[in-house]
């Protein structure tokens, strides 16, 4: 199973989710809708589907920026194979809190303003320690505009458990898929 959690202001309807679909078929793919705007009301949904797949299934997450942040949370939660982050928002408390008060909406209309709250709210989400055996490939693309590719970078470099690919140029929306697929194909043969 592949389970791919969006980012900020997305849906399981994105570019990402679809291409995944698409180009991994018929592998089973699950890519849920949640309030990523929301931090307690995202992980709980998340945990929701987290404990709708069979335990024993191996389960691979990819997490695109947002989704990437949660997806490092929850795999110290619950068992997965293999948990894959493109452009991960791994200090997304930084990114809000330059962003104070701008309007946002999400891909299913919902209107909201970044606010020290939803800041602080990420917090708890955090991870002390990413190099703690989770199995992990990050896919960076340098030129990210939203996402400073380097905090990845410094928080997986020396994990054992973790690989980077970081690429030049590129932008937040990734310019690499073929290879994220071509991973994903790899760890779960149709």
């Amino acid at each position: 199973m592949i389970l791919y959690l969006h980012g900020l202001n997305s849906s399981s309807r994105s570019f990402k989710a679809s291409l995944l679909r698409e180009r991994l078929a018929p592998a089973p793919l699950r890519a849920p809708d949640y309030p990523a705007h929301r931090p307690d009301a995202a992980i709980a949904t998340l945990n929701s589907v987290f404990r709708q797949i069979d335990p024993q299934e191996p389960l691979l997450v990819v997490g695109s920026s947002m989704g990437g942040f949660y997806g490092q949370w929850l795999a110290r939660q619950h068992r997965l194979a293999h948990l894959y982050l493109i452009n991960p928002a791994l200090t997304p408390w930084d990114l809000f809190n330059a962003r104070l008060g701008e309007p946002q909406t999400t891909a299913q209309g919902e209107h909201y303003r970044i606010t020290p709250e939803l800041a602080e709210a990420t917090r708890r989400y955090a991870i002390a320690n990413p190099c703690d055996g989770v199995p992990t490939t990050l896919l960076l693309d340098r030129g990210d505009e939203v996402i400073d590719y380097h905090i990845a970078e410094r928080l997986y470099s020396h994990c054992a458990s973790a690989q980077l690919f970081i690429w030049d140029g590129g932008d937040h929306a990734f310019q690499h898929m073929d290879a994220l697929i071509e991973r994903l194909r790899a760890a779960h043969p149709t």
